[in-house]
């Protein structure tokens, strides 16, 4: 089917872009809040929960093929993508409410409780994301305008996921008398689940209806359908694509140091920087900050370097200025806590990081309209929901080794359970800080690599397009 114009319309962009919302709150409370929750309020060992969410996570992975296959293939009066968007809204709610809403049982139980909701979760925002990403194409076949919409995505998922997590911090997570570390506090995540429920069925189920008349109206005018991936054999050759696999391998590392900062992030502020409450809340701020300044920049940089080539930059850039303060610790030449300058310093350098990062996110993402577009030319077959799908497995797969890989560390060093700022021995949190860094480095050097292996180019597509408007005349 063809895109509806060569760039969509900034009303357009920003309907497409609030469904993200909901993907935004769950990822943010599946990276920062999850593990943390499990394991320090509910009690459950480390390792459990580690393996409970990598494994739930994994599993999941599998169902993602299915669902872009079967959205490829549908075909109702309200086009192939839309049932399933508008499917999807409130199993999102039901499951995540479960999730923060464990009842009392014992380590095995509650492994498994925690294994079954997370999985469930993750099945719910399948049916919509992956749907929702194979729309990409469609929108729009202008190589820049992709990663100008893509970046709506991001803008919003991280804005719904910050705004949920400053309001957990600022209201749920509070220091009472009963709860001296806001934190530790149960009651306030089952708050926390519930706000976060009620917007994301408003986000999800708004997308849906945003963007219904434009795209369903031009299903409805097409007169023919490329073919999709229809046998195992297809679609195991869709997912042995090159430039696919090439991409692939790129986002494995990129986005396993991403789970992995974010997994490690309310232990590393916690005991290595001592962080307050009002420290906290600032740092959800500071990230809104981050994914403005990506949202800003991504463009223009992709404009003048290409995105492969950008996102490599920007993955060496974000390893460079986000490790740099655990760096210059370990120096004793980096402010300690309690000092006036050490918040400052910290933020403004995770700001940059965390910047860079999710630049070269969304230039991966907006890579993958690129491989579906190559693959048509390449194949004749249209298989957005496949390709959307991979991108998805890729990122379960791999933030569930993230969590996992956080959650060792955590076991290994041994920390202490429900433990205060500034109480934990000192080779812990030495111990903490040094595994981080070292982890982090390794997997951001080998994901910058394999950007640069990336075949697809802005000239590449200039002669699909070209071959295409050739083939239609």
């Amino acid at each position: 089917m063809n895109a509806v114009t060569e760039k969509l319309p900034l009303r357009s962009k920003l309907l497409y872009g609030t469904g993200s919302i909901g993907y935004g709150i769950k990822d943010n409370g599946f990276a920062t809040f999850l593990l943390f929750y499990y394991e320090q309020v509910v009690g459950l060992d480390a390792g459990f929960v580690g393996l409970a969410i990598a494994l739930a996570l994994i599993a999941d992975a599998f169902i993602d093929p299915a669902v872009g296959q079967m959205s490829d293939r549908t075909r109702t009066k309200i086009g192939r993508r839309h049932p399933w968007l508008y499917g999807a809204s409130l199993p999102i709610i039901i499951t995540w409410i479960i999730l923060w809403h464990p009842p009392e049982l014992g380590q095995t139980g509650l492994f498994l409780y925690l294994f079954a909701t997370a999985l469930l979760v993750r099945m719910s925002f399948s049916a919509y994301e992956v749907p929702a990403l194979a729309l990409l194409p469609e929108l729009s076949t202008d190589y820049h305008d992709r990663t100008a919409i893509m970046r709506f995505r991001y803008l919003f998922g991280w804005a719904g996921g910050l705004f949920v997590m400053f309001f957990a911090y600022a209201v749920f997570f509070v220091p009472s008398e009963e709860y001296p570390i806001g934190l530790l506090n149960r009651d306030g995540y089952e708050s926390y689940a519930l706000f976060g429920a009620v917007i994301m069925f408003l986000a999800v189920l708004g997308s849906a209806l945003g963007t219904h008349k434009r795209v369903v109206a031009a299903y409805q005018k097409a007169k023919s359908f490329p073919e999709a991936a229809e046998t195992m054999g297809q679609i195991f050759a869709t997912f042995r694509y090159k430039p696919f696999m090439l991409l692939m391998m790129a986002g494995i590392f990129a986005f396993t140091n991403q789970w992995l900062v974010f997994a490690l992030s309310p232990y590393l502020f916690t005991h290595v920087w001592e962080f307050r409450q009002p420290d906290f809340t600032a740092y959800s701020i500071m990230l809104f900050g981050a994914a403005t300044l990506a949202f800003v920049a991504v463009t223009p940089i992709s404009a003048r370097l290409g995105k492969a080539r950008s996102a490599s930059i920007l993955t060496i850039v974000a390893l460079a200025i986000g490790t740099l303060p655990y760096w210059l610790r370990m120096l004793d030449a980096f402010p300690m806590p309690g000092e006036a300058t050490m918040i400052p310093v910290l933020f403004l350098l995770l700001l940059l990081a965390t910047a860079a990062s999710i630049s070269a996110m969304i230039l991966t993402m907006s890579m993958i309209a690129d491989v579906t577009d190559q693959h048509e030319h390449d194949t004749g077959k249209r298989t957005e929901g496949l390709f959307s799908s991979g991108m998805f497995f890729m990122q379960k797969v791999v933030n569930g080794i993230g969590i996992l890989m956080a959650s060792q560390i955590i076991a290994y060093i041994g920390m202490p359970k429900q433990a205060e700022p500034g109480t934990v021995d000192g080779s812990i949190v030495d111990n903490l800080a040094l595994i981080y860094v070292f982890t982090a480095t390794i997997l951001a050097l080998i994901g910058a690599w394999a950007y640069t292996k990336f075949p697809l180019s802005e000239d590449d597509h200039e002669i699909r397009t070209a071959a295409k408007a050739a083939r239609e005349n």
